[in-house]
């Protein structure tokens, strides 16, 4: 009987052991391979030409967007999506209405650039929000701001009381710039008289150990004068520092790799 029961366990055991080899073959069977790699094929062409369109539009693209802006990129983002997932139409359609919008985006960002009437239109124009410390309503109304948006930009800029301010305008883009009253703008070198020293970029000298010779090149330095000062310095291998940068007063900064040193996380 023990060996009956044995067998019939086996048996069992191989018939289940059947089945789920036949659904991972079924599921395995049911994946069209042709149809993920046309769908991969889709999302690396689409990615190419988003990304050659948005070099093509420049860095404002990505920055903060006008109305204008705001509507190519979400047009040309869905054209992109549409190509990739949607199967049944040629992938030739979608890249075309991709590079439509970016060309209709690019001409009139240039015709915007040589009229100020086609600037106002597609770009908008500022809107002043608060003006000698009295807030216009009227204005609020017409950009769909209410009180609560603009306490929020407000304090966003680093003002918590709203009688420090004296102009609070709404970009074109959607922000909001505020020019505080006299009494309650920060203290500058110049009102008090103070003379300070020139100041500029910073010219990146070393990165990731590497010696950046243009950037040398254009600060009227090179190498041997950069490792004449890394020795005065007490660096004999560039490759144990991370960034060096070099200021407008000739000043070089140096900043090691660190790799034993633990973060002190103390901002969650």
């Amino acid at each position: 009987m023990d060996l009956i029961k044995k067998l019939n366990n086996s048996f069992f055991l191989y018939i289940n052991q059947n089945k789920t080899n036949n659904k991972t073959g079924d599921l395995y069977m049911n994946i069209d391979f042709k149809e993920l790699l046309d769908v991969t094929i889709r999302a690396i062409s689409s990615l190419i030409t988003l990304f050659l369109i948005t070099k093509m539009l420049g860095k404002k693209q990505v920055s903060q967007l006008s109305l204008f802006d705001y509507v190519i990129g979400i047009s040309i983002g869905n054209f992109a999506a549409e190509m990739t997932i949607n199967l049944e139409s040629k992938e030739i359609n979608g890249i075309w209405a991709v590079v439509l919008f970016g060309l209709f985006a690019y001409l009139i960002s240039y015709l915007t650039m040589k009229s100020i009437v086609l600037r106002r239109f597609f770009m908008g124009t500022p809107t002043i929000l608060i003006q000698d410390g009295k807030i216009l309503e009227e204005n609020l109304r017409k950009m769909k701001f209410d009180i609560n948006d603009m306490l929020e930009e407000v304090r966003s800029a680093g003002y918590f009381d709203l009688s420090q301010v004296e102009y609070a305008v709404l970009e074109a883009n959607g922000e909001v710039s505020i020019l505080p009253k006299p009494e309650y703008r920060p203290i500058t070198p110049k009102d008090m008289n103070i003379k300070v020293p020139k100041e500029g970029l910073c010219s990146n000298v070393i990165i990731d150990g590497k010696i950046m010779h243009n950037n040398l090149k254009n600060i009227k330095k090179d190498e041997k004068w950069l490792n004449k000062e890394l020795k005065v310095k007490g660096y004999r291998d560039i490759s144990k520092i991370l960034l060096a940068t070099i200021d407008v007063n000739e000043k070089l900064v140096i900043y090691e790799r660190n790799y034993n040193i633990d973060s002190k996380d103390v901002l969650e």
